[in-house]
């Protein structure tokens, strides 16, 4: 049996296909956000350069309405379950998570970035974005149990793992030699850089994440 297909339908089809195709071209051509850890090496109005961890130099143009967030040193004491952290972790044989360092969120952010996700900080790291279930004393450390979405991990903290919080701030902590990590900078089509929110270390302190 022979089944009639109409030239508009055919029309159609062949538009909806094109239209698919041009959509993941366009998407897939996008700049992707660039993430930058480093250090301010000067300020220029609302522009700074940042002397990157790769030894490059990265200039990144401020928004007018760019935030400033601090983060500061705390303690795993802060940690408590309903606590909505960051862990950035490395995968142990086991399943679980040895944390390399963990951000608090205040309450204002809870839900940024929820999930587990590849993480550039060191070969094979990851990030953990999630809800601390349970805390539980270990004969060397304390072991956490966070939940997500769409699952849960177990994260090992010893005794040396860097704990910071959030805390609000203002573009006058963005000056030369404040060690700072910027999530997203946008690169835009001449190029250079653009920011809307960076996130700088008080005190002299270095993101761990």
């Amino acid at each position: 049996m022979f089944q009639i297909v109409s030239s508009t339908t055919r029309a159609l089809a062949c538009s909806l296909l094109a239209t698919s195709l041009f959509t993941s071209v366009a998407v897939a051509q996008q700049p992707q956000p660039v993430r930058i850890r480093g250090t301010i090496e000067s300020v220029d109005g609302a522009n700074i350069t940042v002397k990157a961890r790769d030894g490059e130099d990265r200039k990144v143009h401020l928004t007018d309405n760019v935030a400033v967030t601090g983060i500061t040193k705390t303690t795993l004491s802060n940690i408590k379950p309903g606590s909505y952290i960051g862990v950035t972790g490395q995968p142990q044989p086991d399943g679980t998570q040895k944390a390399i360092a963990i951000h608090i969120f205040p309450e204002a952010m809870r839900g940024t970035g929820e999930g587990f996700r590849p993480w550039d900080l060191r070969p094979n790291s990851t990030m953990t974005n999630a809800t601390v279930d349970q805390k539980v004393e270990a004969t060397d450390g304390q072991t956490l149990t966070v939940k997500y979405k769409d699952g849960e991990k177990k994260v090992t903290v010893t005794a040396d793992t860097p704990i910071v919080t959030f805390v609000p701030s203002t573009k006058a902590e963005l000056k030369p030699g404040a060690k700072v990590i910027i999530m997203g900078a946008n690169k835009k089509e001449d190029g250079t850089l653009e920011t809307a929110r960076v996130n700088v270390g008080l005190d002299g302190l270095t993101p761990p994440m």
